[in-house]
C-alpha cells in the first residue's frame, strides 16, 4: 500500500473463498452455522489465527468473463470477484481454521470487476484508491467507480477510453484465459488486479528506467538487501534515495508488485504504538488495541511466505528509530528472522493475547536517509548494527547526459552546460567547511520528470534553479545570503 498513515493505521477486511479446490460451494453452510471455515489443513493457518473480533469479512469467488458485461471490454477476458455475503467476526476459534460471523447474504451477489485477488484469504487494507472502492462497494453498497478503473494503468490499454491509448506502450498485460476460478490460489502466473501477470522486474530495468550508478553498483545494493534483510540508503538531497529504493524492493521481488511495498515517513512525533502496536480511540469513544504499519507487514509477510515484501521508511532519522521498533529492533536481525526467536509485544493483540512474534524471512527494510538535514540525531550503534548502509551519490556524468538528452529531451548544448556549471557548484560546496560533501546537490534536481518540448529546455531549468535549488541554498547559507544568490546566479549567468 502506498503512504499507510502510521498515525491511524486502519483496520484490516477479510476477502475469503468458500470453495476449498474443487469442491462444493460451502456458503450455504457458513451462513446457516454462522461460521467461515478455513478449508485447507496446510495453509492459512497464521492468516486465520489473525482475524479479529469486529472486523468486516466477505465470501468471495472470482472468475472472468467475456460477455454481459456493463461496460464495453472490447472482446477482452475481464476478470470479476462476486460478492456473496458480508458479515463481521464475532469470534475467533484461535485454531487456524474457524471464526464466527454474522452473516448477511447478498440478494442477488454482486459483482466487482478488475481489481481482484484469487487467494482463498485476501488480507486488504485500506488506503489506496483501489481497496478504499472495493471497501465501500462490498461493505457500504457503494457503486465501483468502473470508469477509473478502466483508464488506470493496469487496464486502460485494453479498456480505456480511446484518448488514453497512445500512452500505453509500456504496460506489457497480456489478456487472460476465459476459465473459471473458484478463488484457490497457486494456478498459472503470480497476477494481480485484473489476473494479467506481474510485470518481471530486474537489475537491468532499474538501468533502464533511468539509473546512473553502474551495473556492478546496482547489483551490491541487492546483494546487501538481500543478504542483512535491512538496508539504509544515505546521501545527499536529490541522490535518487526514494526512488531506488522503490526499484530494489522491486528488483529484490523480481517483479513490480505495488501491493507488496509498504510505505511510511519517520518523525519526531511517531511513536512504537503507531508504528507497531497501541490503543487508538474507536468510533464510539473508546480505546482500542490495533497493529501499526510494521506489525500489518510482519502479519502480510507471514500469511505468504513464498513472497517478498518490503517495508520502505522515508527519513529513517527523523523519528527515534530505537524507541520506534522497540523489542522488535532485536528480531531485525538476519539471524533472528524464525519463530524460535520470537518475543512477546509491550501490548496484547487486538484479541487480548499476547502471541509471541517474530519478524519473517520474507520481509525486508529500505529506510532512507537524508545526510544533509541538520535538525536529525545521529542513529545509535544498536540500530546500526541491524542495518547495512550504502552511500548514494550525485550522478552527473555522461551516463546522465546521455539519458537525459535522449529519454527526456533535453538540448544536448543544454545539457553539457547544466551538467559542467552543477559538478562545478558541487565541488564549491564540498569543499565548504561550513558544509561537505553531504549537502552537495543531486542528480534528481536537474532530471525532467517529464519529456521536454522544442525550447522548453532553458525555462525549465530557470525555474527548476528559482523554486528548487535556489531555496536549499538558502537554507546552506542561511547565515551568507551573499554567497547563496552568487551560488544562484552562477547557475543562471549567460543563461
Amino acid at each position: 500500500m502506498d503512504n499507510p498513515n502510521a498515525d491511524n493505521a486502519p483496520r484490516p477486511y477479510w476477502f475469503v473463498g468458500a470453495s476449498y479446490g474443487r469442491t462444493e460451494d460451502q456458503t450455504p453452510r457458513f451462513l446457516e452455522e454462522g461460521i467461515w471455515e478455513n478449508g485447507y489443513a496446510d495453509k492459512y493457518q497464521d492468516l486465520v489465527r489473525e482475524m479479529q473480533p469486529g472486523e468486516r469479512i466477505a465470501i468471495k469467488a472470482t472468475y472472468t468473463r467475456k460477455h454481459d458485461l456493463p461496460f464495453d471490454n472490447r472482446g477482452h477476458s475481464v476478470s470479476i470477484m462476486q460478492i456473496k455475503a458480508t458479515g463481521m467476526i464475532t469470534e475467533n476459534l484461535n485454531d487456524g481454521r474457524r471464526v464466527r460471523v454474522n452473516w448477511t447474504k447478498q440478494i442477488p451477489p454482486r459483482e466487482w470487476y478488475f481489481h481482484t485477488n484469487q487467494k482463498t484469504v485476501w488480507l486488504v487494507l485500506p488506503g489506496d484508491w483501489m481497496k478504499d472502492n472495493l471497501i465501500a462497494f462490498a461493505f457500504e453498497e457503494k457503486r465501483q467507480d468502473v470508469t477509473r478503473f478502466r483508464n488506470s494503468p493496469y487496464w486502460r490499454n485494453r479498456f480505456g477510453d480511446p484518448s488514453d491509448q497512445q500512452h500505453l506502450s509500456w504496460t506489457r498485460l497480456v489478456p487472460a484465459d476465459e476459465t473459471e476460478n473458484d478463488g484457490e490460489d497457486g494456478r498459472g502466473p503470480e497476477r494481480v488486479g485484473d489476473g494479467h501477470p506481474l510485470d518481471s522486474y530486474s537489475v537491468d530495468d532499474i538501468l533502464a528506467d533511468g539509473c546512473f550508478l553502474e551495473q556492478g553498483e546496482v547489483e551490491r545494493l541487492l546483494d546487501l538487501l538481500r543478504d542483512k534483510k535491512n538496508l539504509i540508503l544515505q546521501g545527499p538531497p536529490g541522490t535518487g534515495k526514494t526512488w531506488m529504493a522503490t526499484r530494489l524492493a522491486f528488483a529484490l521481488m523480481g517483479k513490480k508488485d505495488k501491493g507488496r511495498i509498504r510505505r511510511v515517513q519517520f518523525h519526531p512525533n511517531l511513536s512504537y504504538e503507531d508504528f507497531v502496536r497501541g490503543w487508538r480511540p474507536s468510533g464510539d469513544g473508546k480505546l482500542v488495541i490495533e497493529d501499526g504499519v510494521f506489525m500489518q507487514a510482519v502479519r502480510q509477510a507471514a500469511g505468504d511466505p513464498s513472497s517478498k515484501l518490503v517495508v520502505v521508511i522515508e527519513e529513517i532519522n527523523r523519528g527515534n528509530p530505537a524507541h520506534i521498533f522497540g523489542e522488535l529492533l532485536t528480531l531485525l536481525e538476519a539471524d533472528k528472522r524464525t519463530p524460535e526467536a520470537a518475543v512477546e509485544l509491550c501490548y496484547p493483540d487486538a484479541g487480548g493475547k499476547r502471541r509471541p512474534v517474530h519478524v519473517p524471512d520474507n520481509l525486508h527494510v529500505i529506510g532512507t536517509m537524508n545526510t544533509a538535514d541538520r535538525s536529525l540525531a545521529l542513529i545509535d550503534f544498536a540500530f546500526r548494527r541491524r542495518f547495512a548502509f550504502a552511500a548514494l551519490e550525485p550522478k552527473l556524468g555522461d551516463k546522465w547526459r546521455e539519458w537525459v538528452i535522449a529519454e527526456r529531451g533535453v538540448d544536448g548544448a543544454l545539457a553539457r552546460k547544466i551538467q559542467r556549471r552543477t559538478t562545478e557548484l558541487n565541488r564549491s560546496i564540498a569543499d565548504d567547511a561550513r558544509l561537505g560533501d553531504q549537502f552537495r546537490i543531486g542528480h534528481s534536481f536537474v532530471t525532467p520528470v517529464r519529456r521536454l518540448g522544442d525550447g522548453e529546455t532553458r525555462g525549465w531549468f530557470e525555474k527548476i534553479v528559482k523554486s528548487e535549488i535556489g531555496p536549499q541554498f538558502e537554507e546552506y547559507w542561511f547565515d551568507s545570503p551573499e554567497t547563496a544568490r552568487n551560488a544562484i546566479k552562477k547557475l543562471l549567468e549567460g543563461w
